[in-house]
């Protein structure tokens, strides 16, 4: 290439980018300058975004303003969340996790893996057990959400809330908002019958079951303790369910046992 005093730029290119060039049409200096120039700004614009876009989203949701132009995907919602009805303006992508714990500052849901793996984020929607943090908070307009704040009534703590306390099913307690909600949904799954993964008959399911301790440790395999309290959390649901609350005695298991187990 010619120098500068001839009006035609270098542009320290290699052999094999200059071959590029020639093959995709720019051959003259004036269009390969305004090629590299446009590229230029649309690499810088790529990168600058990255920055942009994590100071937007670093600070908490109630701290944006209801009109920010670059949550292009915004929408309107009614959402009912502890009999009570908040409207909202949120991006259409928004977990309902997010959502309840950024937009309403209702913090007791835990967000833990945010994977769906740890049920730490479950919530109760329509009477229903719910990972909030797959959970679309757009896709539960008109539905009933209940979280952890939304369980006890009149200042009196559910029976549920007081069962974990009797029994001590928490440790640390970062699970236990979730084990709760959790908890509180499966009464409603076993009055109405709902089979699972253990159900010895699945054509003869009848309502009202009175769940084992098998059938409870199943049932609440999705909320894990990573504290070990499994024990008194199911306890306290047995109290709960069927009135026993006699803590039974721990024994190690049986060789004839453990070999059921392994089937």
């Amino acid at each position: 290439m010619k120098d500068l005093n001839n009006k035609e730029e270098s542009y320290d290119l290699t052999e094999d980018e200059n071959d590029i060039l020639n093959q995709i049409g720019l051959s003259d200096g004036a269009s390969r300058r305004r090629f590299l120039k446009q590229l230029s700004a649309a690499s810088l614009s790529v990168l600058a975004s990255a920055y942009f876009t994590t100071d937007l989203f670093a600070a908490t949701m109630k701290d944006l303003p209801d009109e920010v132009k670059v949550l292009l995907n915004e929408v309107k919602v009614n959402l009912r969340v502890n009999n009570m009805v908040k409207p909202l303006t949120l991006d259409s992508r928004t977990t309902l996790l997010d959502t309840l714990r950024e937009k309403l500052a209702l913090t007791g849901s835990k967000k833990g893996c945010d994977h769906g793996q740890c049920g730490a984020c479950t919530v109760i929607v329509d009477g229903k057990r719910r990972l909030s943090c797959l959970t679309l908070a757009a896709s539960c307009e008109g539905k009933e959400i209940t979280t952890i704040e939304g369980l006890a009534e009149n200042g009196q703590l559910h029976p549920m809330q007081q069962a974990f306390l009797k029994h001590d099913g928490f440790q640390c307690g970062y699970c236990t908002p979730g084990q709760i909600c959790s908890s509180v949904a499966l009464l409603e799954e076993a009055k109405r019958g709902e089979a699972s993964y253990v159900t010895v008959d699945f054509k003869d399911v009848k309502k009202n079951l009175v769940l084992s301790e098998e059938e409870i440790r199943e049932r609440m395999s999705g909320n894990i303790c990573r504290c070990g309290a499994y024990n008194n959390i199911v306890q306290a649901f047995k109290e709960v369910h069927s009135g026993d609350d006699e803590m039974p005695t721990w024994t190690f298991a049986t060789p004839e046992q453990m070999a059921k187990a392994r089937i």
